[in-house]
């Protein structure tokens, strides 16, 4: 028998719809889209660029979906805005995609926690590919050239790490039980 024993964590896969969640802490949801804004920012180049997801649109979506109250169009404007800046891109492209990405994610909330994890990411490649859309008719409109199909690859690489974005952003605020 131990003397002392760490309390268990609690398991690592998503709540299901009768589970209580503690709300997630304020910090705890400016760290995760800091970190994703950080990610969004790698340095990438050719078919790596195209593949890699857009993590702060992920993370964005995630708490405009889970907690809409929190985390609604205001927020995802001014990340918009902080995108446009950090990747010197025309202003308020993404401010407006964003926006109508935190639209989505609180008009459709309900509809999507209703299902499970890979058909939620259905649901949200759906919404991450109307942003994308919405970001290329508006370069489209500033003169820009069309670009090619692999433009696309972003937002199906984000929706197929959906599940496990949504695992580790939800871990934190799994009840701890003193039995686990």
């Amino acid at each position: 028998m131990a003397l002392f024993q760490f309390p268990a964590a609690p398991a690592f896969d998503i709540a299901r719809p009768e589970d209580i969640l503690l709300p997630p802490r304020a910090w705890f949801v400016a760290f995760t889209l800091g970190l994703a804004f950080i990610l969004n920012l790698m340095p990438l180049t050719g078919l790596w660029l195209a593949l890699r997801p857009d993590f702060f649109a992920i993370v964005l979506l995630y708490w405009c979906i889970h907690h809409p109250r929190w985390i609604g169009v205001g927020v995802a404007w001014l990340c918009g805005l902080l995108t446009d800046v950090a990747e010197a891109n025309l202003f308020g492209q993404h401010a407006l995609a964003y926006t109508l990405l935190g639209f989505s994610a609180e008009y459709f909330h309900r509809r999507v926690l209703r299902f499970p994890l890979w058909h939620q990411a259905l649901h949200v490649l759906t919404i991450l590919l109307a942003t994308q859309l919405v970001v290329l008719v508006l370069r489209l409109m500033s003169g820009a050239s069309l670009p090619s199909l692999i433009f696309l690859l972003s937002s199906v690489s984000s929706a197929l790490i959906w599940p496990v974005a949504s695992m580790l952003l939800q871990w934190p605020q799994r009840v701890r039980s003193l039995t686990d």
